[in-house]
């Protein structure tokens, strides 16, 4: 009985490895495709920004990037017009950024360029694309479900 339980481990960690492995050159693929123009830190937090203002702390959470290192990457995207810093309503002391229109317009472009691959490989490849891509969708949600339950 233990022999099958290894054997099934093994195959679900050989699975989830190749997962991995291909959600990371996914992710590649698709930031190469966005034509964003900018380094992929600075993307991650254009993409946490758009779903609204955060501090400093939020975004580096979010991105995995270190406080320091997202205060370069906001002054950077600052001065290209991307993104604002505002004093926070609901707490004086602390400074909120959120995307500028031109920052929001880069993030739409990018996403649709993105979401334009994704739909034209499918279509390339698969049968029926749109359940291939909802099934994609699904099987991704479970995932991150699984694994932050209150991810959803």
């Amino acid at each position: 009985m233990h022999l099958s339980s290894t054997s099934d481990e093994q195959r679900i960690e050989h699975v989830a490895r190749g997962l991995l492995r291909g959600i990371g050159r996914l992710s590649q693929v698709l930031f190469r495709t966005g034509e964003f123009g900018l380094p992929r830190g600075h993307v991650s937090v254009l993409d946490a920004l758009g779903t609204g203002p955060h501090r400093v702390t939020e975004l580096a959470a979010y991105t995995g990037l270190t406080q320091p290192r997202v205060t370069v990457v906001l002054q950077e995207l600052q001065e290209r017009g991307l993104v604002e810093r505002t004093r926070c309503s609901h707490d004086r002391r602390a400074i909120e950024t959120s995307l500028t229109p031109d920052g929001r317009d880069l993030l739409e472009q990018a996403r649709q360029r993105m979401a334009a691959a994704l739909l034209e490989g499918l279509r390339a490849n698969v049968d029926d694309p749109r359940r291939a891509a909802g099934e994609a969708r699904d099987a991704v949600s479970l995932l991150l479900h699984a694994i932050e339950p209150e991810v959803s």
